[in-house]
């Protein structure tokens, strides 16, 4: 198992010259070191051509470098969206998806191999949670997806497998390593993060000073619907995740994004669209519909196209900004977990 401690593309600048002077080398070394990982993106130490190879035996003696490795692409014939499955450097796989926007290009990431929010709709969640990724492990998602398409990534949604809420110090370092300045240098505010409201994590996020923008997965107006759908709503009330909603736009001012997938006969109905409205009024948030992505698993359909539209009609009424997400790689089976889910089927039968 790959230890935080020796994985050195998850070290901040300082702890690189921290490393790099205990290996007896000169401060510099480390931003040579940083370059080559953040900006250059470089597969392994061998490829550092600025730095002597006895640095690069050194450096290989006593760290990890993690580099994904594609196991598997899916691409989209009808919007250029390309899928992901990669392999962690213990064979664990995670998927990650290329999109093309009018606005630049977004990957959305995975946080964990697997998870365990048990989300009743996502096949994320139904292999369990295996374990965390380290930060290099999400920040290699974007840097392998960046040399295997040669585009540049200028967005990112912490959107895929995985709670990131449930791996917060490493998201964290994620995110502070992707707006280095000396690496990537992506904008703080071009970064998206999912969470199915984890309060106190939530609250915690908040007073970071990193203004990423908050997605909530609401995905039901009351308490008594969202346990039906989410089993964290258990534990944490809806009033206790909208007050940390609250409290994350209040610190950032960054507007809070409510994702809310219309589930055919659960969540779909003009009463529940009132009940939305009327919860959200006077927030400055903004909402996501999202047709549910069906899994076979699972009897969930998705709500027909009229229902979706006449849902938004409805929140519009309450002066809430909506808009309906544009399926992208819906021919690949793009949705969270899907490609992973069958990969593994394959190879429990395979095996």
């Amino acid at each position: 198992m790959i230890t935080e401690q020796k994985d050195i593309k998850s070290l901040s600048h300082q702890e690189l010259e921290d490393a790099v002077l205990a290996l007896g080398e000169k401060k510099f070394r480390a931003a040579q070191l940083f370059e080559w990982m953040h900006k250059k993106k470089a597969a392994s130490f061998s490829e550092m051509s600025n730095l002597s190879e006895a640095f690069r035996k050194k450096l290989a003696e006593n760290f990890s470098f993690t580099v994904l490795r594609e196991v598997r692409r899916l691409s989209s014939a009808e919007d250029g969206t390309i899928k992901f499955l990669f392999a962690l450097p213990d064979d664990k796989v995670i998927e990650s998806v290329f999109m093309k926007y009018h606005h630049g290009n977004s990957v959305c990431i995975s946080s964990q191999a697997g998870c365990r929010m048990g989300c009743r709709f996502c096949a994320s969640t139904l292999e369990g949670l295996e374990r965390n990724l380290l930060p290099s492990e999400m920040l290699e998602q974007i840097y392998r997806i960046e040399e295997l398409t040669g585009e540049h990534v200028s967005n990112v949604v912490v959107m895929g497998t995985g709670e990131p809420m449930d791996n917060y110090d490493n998201l964290v370092r994620f995110i502070r390593l992707i707006t280095d300045e000396k690496g990537h240098n992506m904008s703080v505010r071009n970064i998206t993060v999912s969470t199915c409201g984890i309060v106190e994590n939530m609250r915690k996020l908040a007073m970071e000073e990193l203004p990423v923008t908050l997605a909530l997965s609401l995905h039901a107006p009351n308490d008594e619907k969202r346990k039906r759908l989410m089993p964290v709503a258990y534990k944490y009330e809806l009033k206790e995740v909208l007050a940390a909603c609250d409290f994350y736009f209040e610190k950032t001012g960054r507007r809070i994004s409510y994702e809310y997938s219309l589930v055919a006969g659960e969540n779909d109905t003009e009463s529940e669209a009132d009940e939305l409205g009327r919860l959200l009024h006077g927030k400055n948030c903004h909402v996501n519909l999202i047709p549910v992505n069906p899994i076979k698993e699972r009897d969930y359909k998705q709500s027909t196209f009229k229902n979706v539209l006449n849902f938004r009609k409805r929140l519009e009424k309450y002066n809430i900004n909506v808009t309906i997400r544009r399926e992208l790689g819906a021919d690949i089976g793009a949705a969270c977990g899907q490609l992973r889910k069958s990969h593994l089927d394959e190879m429990g039968k395979n095996g």
